[in-house]
């Protein structure tokens, strides 16, 4: 079977460019991945396409004059020295003092920052994005995670897989029916974080996110995915959701966490 294309019936084509050699064998990997062309500048492509840039600050994707690029560093003074304590998704997402060894997986995971969080607060994350663009986006910053200090041994915690978490909770709940097996990586905690522009409010934001919402976005079914996560049984769900929005998947959960914004709606093991 041909490799799928990623540039068909998309609104924008996609090119992987490469300007620092150290990324001359990623750049070729990942423009094979992804099916993609490889161009040698990006002044070789117009300025309504898009172009997946390796250089020496690491991989972004670049559109026109609007560069995208998934990176932890804006999130330290979140979580370095305990502070992740403070953040409404780490107390949400507790499930029982003194528990340890605690696995979550994040079922959206987008550029990971969330999962940084539950990560700083212990939990073994296991990040699944299906869009290959934005999981290449997300490696390369995990990569560069790890050399920052005050961070590395929670982004060691972290562990990226590229497809579909619908596919994978229901494939898990099928093999957790059969006693005879051990079913590795069961997650403790489901977390589900769907975008939401609107949520954006600085203007700068929504001007980075024209570049994704140009490429073609798989569609997102809240009832389906609530579904594979309540398959799985696990002793928490954990749903981020804008504080008007209706309940993902028409469920209502057990109680909810309230910031100004946000919510996090909870559903506990039956």
């Amino acid at each position: 079977m041909a490799k799928k294309d990623f540039n068909e019936n998309v609104e924008a084509k996609l090119y992987v460019c490469v300007d620092h050699k150290r990324y001359k064998q990623d750049g070729e990997q990942l423009a094979n991945h992804l099916n993609v062309e490889q161009i040698r500048k990006l002044e070789e492509v117009s300025k309504n396409d898009l172009v997946l840039l390796y250089d020496k600050e690491g991989l972004s994707l670049v559109g026109g004059k609007l560069r995208l690029q998934a990176d932890f560093n804006n999130m330290l003074p979140r979580v370095k020295d305990d502070m992740w304590q403070h953040e409404l998704i780490a107390r949400a997402a507790k499930i029982k003092e003194g528990e340890s060894n605690l696995k979550a997986m994040d079922a959206t995971a987008g550029f990971g920052e969330d999962s940084l969080i539950l990560a700083a607060a212990g939990y073994e994350v296991m990040l699944y994005e299906k869009d290959p663009v934005i999981a290449a986006l997300l490696k390369d910053c995990l990569i560069r995670a790890r050399k920052i200090p005050e961070i590395k041994d929670m982004v060691m915690r972290m562990k990226l897989v590229e497809g579909d978490s619908i596919e994978a909770m229901l494939n898990m709940a099928e093999l957790k029916k059969d006693e005879t097996k051990v079913v590795a990586d069961m997650p403790d905690l489901i977390y589900l974080d769907p975008m939401f522009p609107e949520r954006q409010k600085s203007s700068k934001i929504k001007k980075k996110f024209q570049l994704i919402q140009k490429l073609e976005r798989p569609c997102f079914n809240g009832e389906e995915m609530v579904n594979a996560a309540l398959s799985l049984n696990p002793k928490k769900i954990l749903i981020k959701r804008p504080m008007k929005a209706e309940t993902l998947g028409d469920r209502t959960p057990e109680f909810s966490y309230k910031g100004t914004s946000i919510r996090y709606d909870c559903f506990m093991q039956k």
